[in-house]
């Protein structure tokens, strides 16, 4: 590793970025001197400028992509190599908005009993009943249920913030015969990686694979589990700052979302098509216009 690229991870550990963030600016920065050839600190606003042109033009770089590149870049002219001036200009893009894919109850249901009841049933269930990012599911351990409160803890997740959720009867039973079944001593779901959880990847797998099975058609994921979450606890009268807590989001407008996806509530919002009067009595035919002997008197008609 260079010298630069040490200060660099420094700086945003000094910072208490989230090691996965870390990860993606160092790549951005090398991909950034590697279509340079040259190290960042020889490089100027232009380059910076050209950089992104290509991104965008011909490599056709997805939006998070760009905006992550930016992202890097301005923290290592501005903080690491402290040349503020390289990108005062530098633009982040505006990603579009899409609306969350949402699956119904019938097929969460169905998608769930796609995979065989064990281990990864119970991390998709864990998922969609307790709104869990894939990242979140895994990481969690033993200590993290708490049978006595009904909740689970949901340590230093996105932001670096903790949060309670609430864990069901029926998934705390769930949970409890998992324990008895494999013993697990500190991560729930243990694994053979380095990290020593289960990985991300797999489950993402298994939830594809499970799509598949369950036939259905929708393009779903891990995530689409608590999109699904988050829209049926709206549907069912769930408050926007409790449901706001319970997905750990910083900003209320994030959660606003699911105002516009929940189907009870478009279902309930009336088209004006519905408001239209009722139709009237069917008009009289028209009357067919008059002819030359039509303007005649009576008697002198041929």
């Amino acid at each position: 590793m260079t010298p630069l690229r040490q200060r660099f991870v420094h700086d945003l550990q000094l910072r208490n970025y989230a090691a996965k963030t870390v990860s993606v600016y160092v790549a951005a920065v090398a991909r950034f001197a590697g279509f340079h050839r040259r190290g960042p600190e020889h490089l100027d606003a232009e380059a910076v400028r050209a950089y992104l042109l290509h991104l965008l033009h011909q490599r056709r770089a997805s939006w998070s992509t760009f905006n992550q590149a930016a992202s890097a870049l301005r923290f290592l002219y501005r903080v690491t190599l402290g040349r503020p001036e390289v990108v005062p200009h530098v633009p982040y893009g505006k990603k579009p908005k899409t609306v969350p894919t949402v699956l119904s109850r019938d097929e969460v249901r169905r998608l769930l009993e796609a995979v065989p009841a064990g281990r990864c049933r119970l991390m998709l269930q864990l998922a969609y009943g307790g709104g869990l990012r894939v990242g979140e599911v895994v990481r969690l351990r033993v200590r993290d249920i708490d049978g006595g409160r009904g909740v689970l803890v949901i340590r230093q997740a996105k932001g670096h913030k903790d949060r309670l959720v609430p864990l069901s009867p029926r998934l705390l039973e769930e949970l409890r015969a998992y324990w008895r079944r494999a013993r697990p001593a500190d991560w729930l779901f243990p694994g053979p990686g380095a990290s020593g959880h289960a990985s991300v990847g797999q489950l993402q797998r298994v939830c594809q694979r499970a799509v598949r099975a369950a036939g259905l058609t929708k393009r779903a994921g891990m995530h689409t589990l608590r999109h699904s979450y988050a829209t049926h606890l709206l549907e069912a009268g769930t408050d926007l700052p409790t449901l706001q807590k319970l997905l750990g989001h910083n900003q209320l407008s994030t959660t606003l979302r699911y105002t516009h996806v929940g189907g009870d509530h478009l279902r309930a919002t009336p088209s004006p098509l519905d408001q239209l009067p009722p139709a009237g009595p069917p008009a009289p035919p028209p009357r067919p216009a008059p002819g030359p002997e039509d303007l005649l008197p009576s008697g002198r008609r041929a």
